[in-house]
């Protein structure tokens, strides 16, 4: 059978500009993002149907969860300036990152992961089979004692991996059934590039009406030349390919473009498609600032007709 998995991206900025959050963190069944929290609405929220059935069983799991997620933002930012110290770096942006999850192979053996990265490079990672830590910056090493030392929190981490990390991901996978559990669902994703101003109206549609389920969206982001970019993703059975479209409205535009979902070119593009609506919540925003310089347009051309779907 095939196999699925359950995993985390998390993002922490030191000095977020144009509004973004200080965390964004991003729970993704298979290749559906199903939870989202960032630190601008401090709340964890369902970004899919089936997920209302959690709170039902367990009506304090939103409550619950969404402490957790407001102690990572803590833990977090306190990181962010310890490794900044660490490094004798000036302030400005710097990013904390981390990814962890389960994915439970066929033999029934055990694929968990946790690690860590700092401004876009891996900084440690968590070796379950021997509950020490594997560095991957010199600076790290410190880090690496302490947490070496801590012999009970390995313990723990092991145990979610292993254990309570795919109790979850089958929890999961009995609500989310009816989508999860489907053979040759596609995700797609709606790129839209250069436009200006910032404000854009960017939706999918399906037989002409705005359609919101099993969805997934970015935040507007800046590119190095002032303009902007955003990005939407969906998951469709590919039955039904012919009746989803990418809707955009903008003031640069002369009317507004509807750009239809398209075959996909082989099984690999797919794949890419997938990762890429990964990537974009947690590195993409990132990426963009860093070659951004603050200066105003005067005025601005109709907007690019950027609007790709991968």
């Amino acid at each position: 059978s095939s196999s699925h998995s359950l995993k985390y991206f998390l993002t922490s900025m030191s000095d977020p500009t144009q509004g973004l959050p200080h965390l964004v963190a991003v729970g993704y069944v298979d290749d559906q993002v199903f939870v989202y929290y960032d630190s601008n609405s401090r709340m964890l929220q369902p970004r899919v149907s089936w997920m209302e059935k959690v709170g039902k069983e367990d009506p304090q799991f939103w409550d619950a969860q969404t402490q957790i997620a407001r102690g990572t933002e803590e833990v977090f930012r306190a990181r962010l300036e310890t490794l900044r110290t660490l490094y004798n770096l000036s302030e400005g942006l710097h990013t904390w990152q981390c990814m962890y999850g389960c994915e439970p192979r066929g033999d029934r053996s055990k694929g968990g992961f946790l690690l860590y990265g700092y401004n876009g490079r891996t900084f440690i990672m968590f070796d379950k089979e021997t509950l020490t830590w594997v560095v991957s910056e010199p600076q790290a090493q410190i880090t690496k004692r302490k947490w070496d030392a801590d012999s009970g929190r390995n313990q723990g981490l092991k145990v979610y991996l292993e254990q309570i990390c795919i109790e979850w991901l089958e929890k999961f996978l009995s609500y989310g059934k009816e989508t999860l559990l489907r053979t040759g669902m596609e995700t797609h994703v709606c790129r839209v590039d250069g436009f200006y101003p910032k404000e854009i109206d960017a939706s999918w549609r399906r037989d002409g009406e705005v359609w919101l389920q099993d969805n997934f969206h970015g935040s507007v982001a800046p590119n190095a030349d002032g303009t902007y970019h955003y990005w939407l993703s969906l998951r469709i059975d590919p039955q039904e390919r012919d009746r989803y479209q990418c809707h955009v409205e903008h003031d640069g535009l002369q009317e507004p473009v509807d750009v239809a979902v398209k075959v996909p070119e082989s099984n690999q593009g797919l794949i890419i498609g997938c990762v890429v609506a990964v990537v974009a919540v947690v590195v993409l925003v990132i990426v963009v600032i860093l070659g951004y310089r603050k200066k105003r347009l005067e005025g601005y051309e109709e907007t690019s007709r950027s609007v790709k779907i991968i």
